[in-house]
C-alpha cells in the first residue's frame, strides 16, 4: 500500500480508480503492508477515505502477521514488550498477550513514532535478559510526500547494536504475509503477481513465494536499483496505473 497506493496521507493517482483498473481484468487483490503501526480497521478507513471499499480478509499487516508468530511460539501468552504503535499493540494483545515492561517472553518491535531511548533502554534490558527479540519488519525506510523517513528497519538496527542479537523477522521479505493473502483469495503463486515498490523487500519476497512481481518507482527504489536487481521484477513502471495499464 505504503508507495503504491499511496504515499503518508497523499494518493499515488487515483486509489478507486487502480482497484476498478484491477478488477476490470478480472483480478482479485489483497493487500500485504510491513506497516504495523495501524490495525485492519484502521486501513480499511484510509481506503475509505481515498474513496475505495475493500473488505477485512483483504488487508494482512506485519502486526498480525508478528502476533501470530508470538502465539505459536508461545501459545500459553505472557507478557511482551512493544514498541510499535496501536496496530501491533492490538495485535498482541488480541492474541492473549499482555503488554508489559517486566518479565517478558519477548520483545516485538514495529516502527515508533513516539521513539524514546527509555524504550530502547527497557528492550535493550529485556533482550539482555532473553527475551526473544521480534521485528514486523527489516524496512529501514518508508516513503513520505517529503521522501524517505526512517522505518521499523531503523529501530532494529539500534537494538541490535546495543544488545548484539539478531531480530527474527516476520514481515516482507518472508513469505508469511504473501502465503497468508493468497489463501484468502484461493490463488496459488503460480497465478498472482505482486505489486510493490521495493526490490529488497516486495520483490524479493514475491520471487521467493513463486509469485510473478511488477515493481513501481513511486515509492522507495529508483529505476537505477530496479534494473540492478536479479532476478528482474517481470514489470517495471512508474507507477500503478501505469503497471496495469501493461497487463494483458
Amino acid at each position: 500500500m505504503d508507495g503504491v497506493l499511496w504515499r503518508g496521507t497523499e494518493p499515488i493517482g487515483s486509489v478507486p480508480e487502480n482497484l476498478a483498473a484491477i478488477a476490470a481484468k478480472g483480478l482479485k487483490a489483497a493487500f500485504v503492508t510491513n506497516n504495523a503501526t495501524l490495525t485492519v480497521e484502521q486501513y480499511l478507513e484510509k481506503f475509505h477515505k481515498f474513496g475505495a471499499e475493500v473488505q477485512p480478509e483483504q488487508v494482512h499487516t506485519s502486526a498480525n502477521s508478528a502476533a501470530h508468530y508470538l502465539h505459536m511460539q508461545y501459545p500459553a501468552g505472557g507478557n511482551v514488550y512493544v514498541i510499535g504503535e496501536t496496530g501491533l499493540r492490538e495485535a498482541v494483545q488480541s492474541r492473549g498477550f499482555t503488554i508489559s515492561d517486566t518479565d517478558c517472553v519477548a520483545v516485538v518491535v514495529g516502527l515508533d513514532r513516539e521513539l524514546t531511548y527509555e524504550k530502547l533502554r527497557t528492550a535493550t534490558l529485556l533482550i539482555a535478559k532473553g527475551a526473544a527479540f521480534v521485528g514486523t519488519n527489516p524496512d529501514r525506510t518508508l516513503p513520505s510526500p517529503a521522501g524517505p523517513v526512517p522505518g521499523a528497519g531503523s529501530i532494529l538496527a539500534a537494538l541490535q547494536a546495543a544488545s548484539g542479537v539478531q531480530p527474527t523477522i516476520i514481515g516482507k521479505p518472508g513469505t508469511a504475509g504473501f502465503m497468508a493473502a493468497m489463501d484468502a483469495l484461493g490463488v496459488t503463486p503460480a497465478e498472482t503477481m505482486m505489486i510493490g515498490d521495493r526490490v529488497d523487500t516486495d520483490i524479493a519476497g514475491a520471487q521467493a513465494a513463486g509469485c510473478r512481481t511488477g515493481l513501481v518507482l513511486s515509492g522507495i527504489t529508483t529505476e537505477a536499483e530496479a534494473r540492478a536487481w536479479q532476478p528482474a521484477p517481470d514489470y517495471i513502471a512508474p507507477d500503478l496505473a501505469t503497471l496495469l495499464a501493461q497487463l494483458p
